[in-house]
């Protein structure tokens, strides 16, 4: 605590710079007035070193400064005067307005222009001469001046503070925002990378542990084809997704994304790939054939769904039917995708549940409704039924 009551360089060397001066003009017998009740040449010295103690206040306690120095002037007034005296006052009043509270800061000038015009008035009434005006104009040099000084000074401060703070602020949310652009492209990539590379995988990995528990070269043969099959197109996929990131997608001749268009290659793909396992894949399209084209992002999350349902259907249905729907109702585009529900004798590959929270992801990134689980069928048999319902009007989709 002590030392947050010292005064800092600046106060000392305003107190010691004016002390001196003051001292010197004593010195030199410069004087500011004359025939005053203390005149002593001594005497001015007085409210001089008062003057230049509050000097050393002036930043840390501008009250007890400000009141000091007022009585240091009034004093001075009583004494053949020191111009250092004044001016040390003027830098007081200055400190007081610029250093002291809120409240201080906008009382003090007005308090000065009143003491001001108040004085004016009243010494142009008692000497009933034009002269009187140049004390009023002194007394507004000395006080309503330095505090006009000081108002603007503060205010030109607590503007560049405001926006140092604005400043910081902006630069913390462009941070927050840069993290969670990196976040959301991570995500994106992540189901890219798996909506592109886990249909493969799963025929390979199943169709490689059907030719390991089956002895029969026929058997493994045809296992070993739709391996190759599936592992030069996972690689594709692959390489396409690398060059992509490589790139920045900036490439002379970019992908195009998957469409709806392609999905009868995609059911025949899965019909070859699940042949082994009993599933036979069908598609259903009940939409409009003159209907207006999909958004690019709708085509491709529908299209991204259908391919993750059939690659969980591969790894995880039991035998029989796997049926693709799709549908369209108003501003609405469904997309439905069941398969039997139940366990099978066959190989299977595991899951991770990557799948579903990647179709969850993407339905929600445009505003739609998203579904998964077990439901009754026909015949009292269980189905696993996907279905998503995604908005046809980018204007309806979420950025």
């Amino acid at each position: 605590m002590l030392t947050s009551i010292r005064p800092d360089r600046d106060a000392v060397a305003l107190a010691v710079s004016g002390l001196l001066g003051g001292l010197l003009l004593w010195l030199l017998g410069l004087h500011t007035q004359g025939g005053h009740p203390f005149s002593a040449s001594w005497v001015t010295l007085v409210p001089l070193t008062a003057m230049a103690a509050a000097e050393l206040l002036r930043r840390n306690a501008p009250r007890t400064a400000l009141a000091v120095g007022t009585l240091a002037l009034v004093a001075d007034q009583f004494t053949r005067g020191s111009l250092a005296t004044i001016l040390m006052f003027t830098d007081v009043m200055y400190a007081a307005v610029l250093y002291g509270t809120p409240a201080a800061a906008r009382r003090l000038p007005v308090a000065t222009l009143l003491v001001t015009v108040a004085s004016t008035i009243g010494f142009l009434a008692w000497f009933r001469k034009p002269e009187a005006l140049l004390i009023g104009l002194v007394i507004g040099l000395v006080s309503f001046i330095p505090a006009l000084t000081g108002v603007s000074v503060r205010s030109h401060r607590t503007a560049a503070d405001a926006a140092r703070l604005a400043a910081a602020q902006t630069a913390r949310l462009a941070e927050m925002d840069r993290t969670q652009a990196v976040v959301a492209e991570r995500a994106r990539m992540a189901r890219e990378l798996h909506d592109m590379v886990a249909n493969h995988l799963s025929a390979v990995a199943i169709h490689s542990t059907a030719a390991l528990s089956i002895d029969e070269p026929e058997t493994s043969r045809n296992a070993l084809k739709v391996i190759r099959e599936n592992s030069v197109e996972g690689l594709a996929e692959m390489r396409r997704l690398i060059g992509l990131l490589r790139e920045g997608g900036q490439d002379d001749a970019p992908a195009a994304a998957p469409t709806l268009a392609a999905l009868d290659t995609l059911i025949e793909q899965t019909n070859a790939n699940g042949a082994s396992g009993g599933l036979v894949c069908t598609l259903e399209d009940t939409r409009d054939p003159g209907a207006d084209a999909l958004p690019t992002p709708v085509e491709l999350a529908a299209y991204r769904i259908v391919q993750e349902s059939l690659t969980n259907a591969l790894k995880h249905a039991a035998p029989g039917p796997v049926v693709v729907r799709l549908g369209r109702a108003g501003e609405l585009l469904t997309v439905e995708v069941t398969s039997a529900f139940g366990s099978r004798t066959g190989p299977t590959a595991p899951g991770s549940g990557a799948g579903l929270v990647g179709m969850r992801e993407r339905v929600a990134l445009l505003g739609g409704t998203f579904g998964a689980g077990a439901k009754p069928g026909g015949d009292g048999v269980k189905i696993w039924r996907v279905r998503a319902e995604l908005p046809v009007r980018e204007r309806e989709m979420r950025e």
